[in-house]
């Protein structure tokens, strides 16, 4: 009987050299753009929000939704949510890349950085408060809690089991089982 090697023979950095020379491909061939964050070995793909844009928003996701258990990549799929729905609409689009040049200017006034390049929690939150009954934040505070909440991934995460209506609903299915309420 003959054994297989199932392991694979690219390494670690040639795999994020060929999956970041593959997005750059499809992101210059579809049109959209690509944002790499290599500290997490993830990138994004858009096509109607600047790559400052998503960048500034994936900040103010977690600042406005913070969970320290997820990464940064489960936000970074809402901000691709988000995107997609600019993507649809340009008057979206506009409020979105003008709210994040707006928020920006207030940061780079009031602390000489951008958003997200602030390092304190504290200022950035100060910031988000001062434009809290804006269009762009009641926008990105409505949309998010969908876009990011919406993950099976995260549900696990956050203690979450799901839905329950396809396995007969949670009346004979853990009914008195709130476990999942006690770390959230």
């Amino acid at each position: 009987m003959r054994t297989i090697d199932k392991r694979s023979r690219l390494s670690r950095r040639s795999f994020l050299k060929t999956s970041a020379a593959t997005a750059a491909g499809v992101g210059a061939v579809s049109g959209g753009m690509v944002v790499f964050h290599a500290h997490d070995a993830w990138a994004q793909s858009m096509t109607a929000i600047t790559p400052e844009a998503a960048q500034v928003l994936l900040v103010m996701t977690r600042d406005v939704y913070p969970h320290d258990r997820l990464a940064d990549s489960h936000y970074a799929r809402a901000v691709e949510t988000i995107d997609a729905g600019a993507a649809k609409d340009p008057k979206v689009a506009t409020l979105i890349n003008g709210g994040v040049l707006q928020l920006n200017g207030m940061a780079t006034k009031k602390y000489d950085k951008s958003y997200r390049d602030l390092a304190s929690e504290t200022d950035r939150v100060a910031l988000l408060k001062a434009i809290e009954t804006t269009p762009f934040f009641q926008k990105i505070r409505g949309d998010m809690v969908t876009a990011l909440y919406n993950q099976p991934e995260v549900w696990v995460k956050l203690g979450y089991e799901g839905p329950s209506a396809d396995k007969g609903g949670y009346l004979h299915r853990g009914f008195n089982d709130l476990d999942w309420i006690k770390d959230a």
